[in-house]
Order: structure tokens, then sequence, then C-alpha cells
């Protein structure tokens, strides 16, 4: 089911800061800047490697509010890994099959993601308290 881990997601409170750290510690290209009004940040994608089932990044994520989902991890958790994404050929697909088996969704249907993409959220307590986010990749 899974082809490839998409990226990790980083919450930061500086994004201009985290890009500069990763760029030059790192030497990662960022490859997309979004404002993502709906899940309430901006976001950064740095490209890490591409590989047989597509590419995978480090997805910087800065809140646009402190009331945002993202502003309430940084607020509780501090700067760190806010979530894994898994690549998936078909997310509605996948959600369905791990729905099935009992891994509840935090999303109904497939919603707008990074750099064109689809994608679905699970719920961390059935995922041994991780964010799990699935990914199915832009058709080119």
């Amino acid at each position: 089911m899974f082809m490839r881990i998409d990226h990790i997601g980083i919450a930061c409170k500086d994004i201009e800061e985290k890009i500069a750290f990763f760029s030059e510690t790192f030497e990662l290209t960022v490859v997309a800047r979004e404002v993502n009004e709906e899940q309430g940040v901006k976001e950064a994608m740095l490209h890490i490697a591409d590989g047989e089932g597509g590419g995978s990044y480090i997805q910087l994520l800065e809140p646009l509010s402190e009331d945002s989902p993202v502003g309430k991890f940084l607020a509780k958790r501090g700067e760190g890994v806010h979530h894994v994404a898994f690549g998936v050929p078909d997310v509605a697909q996948a959600m369905a099959k791990i729905n099935e088996k009992g891994v509840r969704l935090l999303d109904e249907r497939p919603r707008h993601g990074s750099m064109g993409s689809e994608i679905a959220f699970l719920h961390p307590k059935d995922v041994g308290g991780m964010l799990t986010e699935l990914v199915q990749a832009a058709r080119p």
C-alpha cells in the first residue's frame, strides 16, 4: 500500500529561519511554497531525493495563528516532528482499506495537499500516537 515516505512534517515558529537551516546544513532545496488557509499554515517543501515511487521531502509548517492545529501543536509540544506522510497510489482506496482494518480517519474524503496532491489523515491514537498522512502525488 505504501510506496515511500513522502515527507516528514516539521512544525516551526519561523519558516524562513528553518528554511535557511535545512538549506545550509543539509543542502536541501525549496521546491514549493504555499499558504494553506484551510489547514492554517504557511508551508515549504524541501526536496531530499527521488526514488522509484516519487520524491521525498521535508515539509516545514508555520502556523498562521495560535489556534490553528499547528499553532496548538507548537504551544503544547514545541518545534519538531508534527507528522509522517506516506505516498500511496490512490488515497481514496488507501483510506477505505485502512478504515476497514479499524483505523479511524480524520478526513471523510481526500482533500487538497501540497504541490497539487490529494491527502488524508489517520487518527494518531490508532497509529501508535503518530499523526499519519496519506499522500497521492499530483498526476503529471
